[in-house]
């Protein structure tokens, strides 16, 4: 494991490299449960847009720092000091128009995550709840150890969730019915339940086989065309929120432009010849 250039001055962020051409990013914040007060996700979505663009980067997984927790979610406490110490509001739709730029802002950071052009894995363990949620959400790839405490918990703080899980979630899993009960109920879900309802598509026995599942993972897709692993992430996100129609049009306009590439000859040759390919930075 080694640290990724240009990545040293995030403060709750540890961002390193297990293996050529993938990034681990770990919240570090573990004696609060990992939980995110407002400077950590503005970190969270500048890594994300960097890692994005980054040509040694081809695959990213996300992980919590610690034995207990993904992330317990909003630091309740900073929030609760935040909102107490808000100056006396002039007029409610000053206040709308305040709150609805905050959660904007939030929304977006944490949106970084599924915009960044790059594979991301996600390694829930322990508790997970809130934004766990959301962030996972966003990651294209959510795997889980057997002790993970899942949870949408925000109608247990006197709001509907707002940073993406209600937007999010039901596109991943089958159920509408399922997902209004978690939202509803702010129950806790286990492992078997989230791998059942396809939330995660993959179980493991302790966070460190989680983790060294999610290496293993994000190795055998950075050793891919980027070009094609790039292009199929976009194409996946594009068929999930478009037409079937509409999905295969912008597909022959995006391949029409990335068959170009020399990837596909390189590919092609290496089946040939029995060889592993070798793909130059995107």
């Amino acid at each position: 494991m080694y640290a990724l250039q240009g990545y040293s001055h995030f403060k709750h962020f540890n961002v390193s490299s297990p293996s050529e051409f993938v990034a681990h990013v770990e919240i570090n914040r573990p004696e609060k449960l990992n939980a995110f007060y407002e400077a950590m996700w503005v970190e969270i979505g500048q890594i994300f847009d960097k890692l994005s663009y980054d040509p040694d980067v081809r695959a990213i997984v996300l992980t919590g720092a610690g034995e207990r927790a993904f992330t317990a979610g909003l630091d309740v406490q900073a929030a609760s000091e935040s909102w107490i110490n808000k100056p006396p509001p002039v007029d409610g739709a000053r206040v709308a128009n305040s709150s609805r730029r905050h959660i904007l802002e939030f929304q977006e950071c944490i949106s970084k995550i599924e915009k960044c052009e790059k594979p991301t894995i996600a390694v829930l363990h322990g508790i997970s709840l809130g934004l766990a949620i959301d962030m996972s959400s966003c990651c294209d790839i959510r795997i889980c150890s057997k002790d993970v405490k899942l949870a949408v918990k925000e109608v247990d703080i006197g709001l509907a969730a707002d940073i993406g899980t209600l937007s999010r979630l039901p596109k991943i899993v089958g159920s509408l019915s399922w997902v209004k009960e978690l939202a509803l109920s702010a129950r806790i879900f286990g492992a078997e339940e989230a791998l059942a309802f396809g939330f995660v598509s993959q179980v493991h026995e302790n966070k460190a086989k989680t983790v060294e599942a999610a290496f293993n993972l994000a190795g055998l897709i950075a050793t891919k065309s980027p070009v094609a692993v790039q292009g199929t992430k976009e194409l996946v996100n594009h068929a999930r929120d478009n037409t079937i129609a509409d999905s295969l049009k912008y597909t022959a306009v995006w391949n029409s432009a990335m068959l170009q590439a020399k990837d596909v000859q390189d590919a092609l040759l290496s089946g040939l010849k029995k060889t592993k390919p070798r793909f130059e930075k995107l």
